[in-house]
């Protein structure tokens, strides 16, 4: 897996103790659950066109954002 980046995840206490037991029955750390769980939540995102725009609308903005600080000078 190489270097990783630690985060503090907060869940509601219902939600937690889903997530262990998940994690337990499938033998498996509550971390490498949750990284697996992500990884496709960020792979769907990717995938939904809806979302592209979005990115797409926001990378315009920026850009947008940055030729003006480039005129200042």
């Amino acid at each position: 897996m190489g270097e990783t980046k630690n985060m503090l995840l907060r869940l509601d206490p219902e939600l937690a103790e889903r997530l262990g037991l998940v994690a337990q029955v499938e033998r498996r750390p509550v971390s490498g659950v949750v990284r697996d769980a992500v990884a496709r939540y960020v792979d769907e995102r990717r995938r939904d066109p809806e979302f592209r725009r979005r990115l797409e609308d926001s990378l315009l903005r920026h850009a947008d954002v940055l030729r003006l600080l480039a005129d200042d000078e």
